[in-house]
C-alpha cells in the first residue's frame, strides 16, 4: 500500500510557551521545516498529518490558541508568491528555499 504524501503549512498562535515549544518539536519530528517562528512547511504521510494534527490538539487550548493547517497540491505551491522578508533568514534551510524557485 503506497503511502500519499501532501505539502503542508502549520501556521499556529499559542499564548504559553511550553505548549508552543511543544507544537514546534512535533512539527520538526514529523519532518516539516520551520519557515518562520510560528510556521511549519514540508511534505508529510496523510496519516502522519492526522497523528500530527491529535497531538497538537492536545498541547493547545482551543480557548486561547489558534493553529491553522494547510495542506496545499503541488499546483496552487506554485502560485505561491513571497514578498519582502518571506523567511526568517535564521530559520530557513535551503532545502526550503528551493521549494519556491
Amino acid at each position: 500500500m503506497k503511502t500519499t504524501e501532501t505539502l503542508v503549512w502549520i501556521i499556529y498562535d499559542i499564548v504559553l510557551d511550553k505548549p508552543r515549544t511543544k507544537v514546534a518539536k512535533c512539527c520538526k519530528e514529523a519532518g516539516l521545516y520551520r519557515v518562520q517562528k510560528s510556521v511549519f512547511l514540508g511534505t508529510i504521510a496523510r496519516n502522519r498529518l492526522d497523528e500530527l494534527q491529535l497531538e497538537i490538539e492536545a498541547l493547545t487550548d482551543p480557548d486561547d490558541d489558534s493553529v491553522y493547517i494547510f495542506p496545499m497540491c503541488d499546483e496552487d505551491f506554485r502560485k505561491v508568491r513571497l514578498l519582502g522578508q518571506a523567511f526568517d533568514k535564521k530559520l530557513v534551510t535551503d532545502e526550503v528555499r528551493a521549494l519556491f524557485v
